[in-house]
């Protein structure tokens, strides 16, 4: 027995440094894993921070969607907008980039890549990071204005001279993009007021007039999404009461000057710089408008005095009273649909050579060119990777 204690000296050191190098194995791995399972949820942490910068970028695009620059019409490639490339993000918690593109007429998909912070920053070591990319598919959300008639009005009107309301769906002169017309409307929409006319003034549509008791005060300034004074705030041009001459205009390298308050857009040569400048204007007061034209959704707070030969294509919406006198080289004041409320119920006086003329392609090309965008209600998004 003595000698076989004798032979075992010496084993405790060789189990203790056993131990050790066990025990250092598995505080090496213990490090390891943790080291991994941090740098795991470091870049999950990454790539949960980057999708909500993606998606809070789509969100921002959707806010802050400005129709008269992101509601192009033009072919392919310019039917996209870029958006970024580092956009900055919310909070600063990073920074987005991608496209808007044109699906079809009222459809845009939303293409929007998300980094966060540390990723967009380049703080990650070797050039790595985080990124999540997302689409919206949105639509372009018109406002319903329930035009129903080349002219609707609470008040009277008086048709006199060669003045003319016509229902009937018509395509401006020079608009190539239209759809073929469609349904004739009434001329005149009102409320059961009395319609004259005398010399060669007339009313034609299917009826010629309707009347439509349903017709109030809140016609004219209560819309399917949307109030007279959202519009207002909405505007692209504000002017006070006074009278103006309208004209496109460009700036010096030969594109559509929008900074100009009397340019309303080209709607008499739309394949112009300007053709696609559909503004909303508010008149904040009275106006009198003696030449040339213009195009979009004009708001009048109080009445409307058109002379000469004046056209415009869209929209028009009047608190007060509609005047025109004819005159000059064309007879078409109106292209789109007219909303005059007569505030005091006066009668609407349409004299010379006047003409209303209702027109869907006019009205459908202001509201895609001056509407928000709004969200599919479903499968409208997608993780793209």
């Amino acid at each position: 027995m003595r000698r076989m204690l004798r032979d075992e000296r010496g084993m405790a050191l060789a189990v203790a440094i056993f131990a050790l190098v066990v025990v250092g194995a598995l505080v090496a791995g213990a490090f390891f894993a943790g080291t991994q399972e941090q740098r795991v949820g470091e870049n999950q942490r990454r790539v949960q921070q980057s999708f909500g910068v993606a998606e809070a970028g789509a969100q921002e695009r959707v806010m802050s969607w400005q129709p008269e620059q992101m509601n192009k019409r033009l072919p392919y490639p310019q039917d996209s907008v870029v958006i970024g490339p580092n956009q900055p993000a919310p909070s600063g918690t990073g920074s987005y980039g991608g496209y808007s593109y044109k699906l079809g007429s009222n459809i845009f998909l939303i293409d929007v890549t998300g980094r966060d912070r540390a990723s967009a920053g380049g703080a990650i070591a070797g050039g790595g990071g985080a990124r999540q990319r997302i689409g919206l598919i949105t639509r372009i959300a018109p406002i319903d204005f329930g035009i129903h008639a080349s002219l609707t009005t609470q008040g009277g009107v008086s048709l006199s001279g060669n003045a003319d309301v016509n229902g009937a769906d018509q395509v401006p002169t020079g608009w190539a993009s239209c759809d073929p017309p469609g349904a004739t409307q009434p001329g005149i929409r009102d409320n059961g007021s009395n319609v004259s006319t005398s010399g060669n003034g007339s009313v034609q549509g299917n009826p010629p007039v309707v009347n439509d008791p349903t017709i109030n005060n809140n016609s004219f300034t209560t819309f399917g999404g949307a109030t007279y004074a959202q519009l207002a705030a909405r505007a692209t041009i504000t002017l006070g009461s006074g009278t103006y001459k309208t004209n496109p205009a460009l700036n010096g390298a030969g594109q559509c000057n929008q900074a100009n308050l009397l340019n309303w857009g080209d709607g008499m040569n739309p394949a112009a710089p300007c053709g696609n400048y559909f503004p909303i204007i508010h008149i904040a007061g009275s106006a009198t408008l003696n030449g040339d034209q213009g195009q979009g959704i004009l708001l009048v707070d109080g009445d409307l005095n058109v002379q000469g030969s004046y056209q415009f294509f869209g929209i028009v919406i009047i608190q007060g009273d509609l005047k025109t006198s004819g005159g000059g080289s064309t007879d078409a004041h109106f292209w789109g649909g007219v909303m005059a409320q007569n505030a005091d119920l006066s009668v609407q006086n349409l004299s010379g050579k006047a003409t209303l003329n209702y027109s869907s392609c006019s009205i459908l090309s202001a509201l895609q060119a001056t509407s928000p965008i709004s969200m599919m209600r479903q499968r409208g998004w997608v993780q793209l990777y």
